[in-house]
């Protein structure tokens, strides 16, 4: 049964709730949890006046739940033209961090639930994802290529630290001496430094964390259970310091909101030693742009026009089309000028394109005798 709205909050309503005015989860970035595209029936969220279940009158907070998940596969191959990896592997389904603007929100519909707050409250764990990994890379007919880890949730998202699923598949890379590149924004990626440090040290390995502002209200806001901006860059510099190649990503930028810090942000990290960058502009497919909407009218409602024009400038008119945004060529106004201050803030800093970097290391690769069982004929 859909939650009731506080009384006390009443900001303008925005298409995902069809009239009724959003929910405002302390340390969640949803405000609605619509039902998702493919359901038989719609859920809509009404006050009936019972909204007072709290000592303080306000609902009771959103728990997470988590349920695991035993998939048969844990390694997904791709052959999407917008990104430059073809395999990837994801340890959760929906992520705590709640970031507001995230673009894997839409596939929490493909397990009947809300690409809204059920994304970031109700959690899906692959425990034996090492397990499935070890069976994979030693199949006959595995073909290497590094593996990207972070491209759709985050690995190192809160529940991490209880299930442990990420450190145990980083441990199955190490021992196979398989390449793979990590995109996070916890710095909880620095408890890992034993097998990630070895690893860089073999070019087996690099890291990029994601920085999208260093302004704490925004960053609080838009991206509620993600770590401090300070203690992301605190990381990027352990990660570093530890002889591992550590890049910046800054995105998603996003035109009138952050898009003004993309040079500092980089700059910043290039003094903590990052050696190469990227960024994104803000990606809005599907039930991503009214969850995302609904937010910035929360957020920044003086604000929300202007920002909303300039995405769809930057997609052909319309809220997202990735033909137009994501194609080799860039195109809009807004998209060219982005493209060119990050161009010219690469030049004065000296970090690589991320595009540009260095390849990781795929000689090493071989299947450990603790798992073929043959001992070394020469050792």
């Amino acid at each position: 049964m859909a939650r009731a709205t506080p009384l006390t909050f009443r900001p303008p309503t925005t298409p995902a709730q069809g009239g009724t005015p959003p929910l405002r989860e302390k340390g969640r970035g949803a405000r609605s949890n619509s039902s998702g595209r493919y359901e038989s029936e719609k859920r809509e969220e009404f006050d009936d006046g019972w909204s007072a279940d709290g000592e303080d009158g306000l609902p009771e907070p959103v728990k997470t739940h988590i349920t695991h998940e035993t998939p048969r596969k844990i390694v997904t191959f791709n052959n999407s033209p917008y990104v430059g990896f073809d395999r990837s592997i994801n340890p959760y389904r929906g992520c705590e961090h709640g970031c507001i603007y995230c673009f894997a929100r839409p596939t929490h519909a493909y397990m009947g639930l809300s690409p809204g707050l059920d994304f970031e409250t109700r959690l899906f764990a692959k425990p034996d994802a090492d397990k499935l990994l070890v069976k994979e890379l030693s199949h006959p007919n595995y073909t290497l290529r590094p593996i990207a880890i972070g491209t759709n949730t985050d690995a190192y998202q809160p529940i991490e630290r209880h299930y442990l699923v990420m450190r145990r598949i980083l441990g199955v890379l190490s021992n196979f001496n398989h390449p793979v590149s990590v995109l996070t924004k916890s710095d909880l990626i620095i408890r890992d430094l034993d097998i990630l440090a070895p690893m860089g040290e073999k070019n087996l390995t690099r890291c990029m964390i994601s920085i999208t502002t260093e302004d704490r209200k925004l960053a609080r806001a838009m991206e509620p259970r993600a770590p401090t901006p300070a203690r992301r860059f605190d990381a990027l510099k352990r990660l570093v310091d530890a002889g591992i190649t550590t890049g910046i990503m800054t995105g998603p930028m996003i035109p009138g909101l952050n898009d003004s810090e993309m040079e500092t942000i980089i700059e910043k990290a290039a003094d903590a030693g990052a050696t190469y960058c990227a960024y994104t502009i803000l990606r809005l497919p599907l039930e991503v742009s009214p969850l995302f909407q609904e937010w910035l009218e929360t957020f920044a409602p003086t604000r929300a026009n202007r920002i909303m024009r300039h995405i769809r400038e930057m997609n052909g008119g319309r809220d997202y089309d990735p033909h137009w945004s994501r194609g080799a060529e860039v195109k809009g106004v807004f998209a060219k000028l982005m493209m060119t201050r990050y161009n010219k803030v690469l030049e004065r800093t000296g970090l690589a394109n991320g595009r540009d970097r260095v390849p990781l290391d795929t000689t090493r690769f071989r299947v450990p005798a603790s798992v073929t069982g043959q001992g070394d004929l020469f050792g």
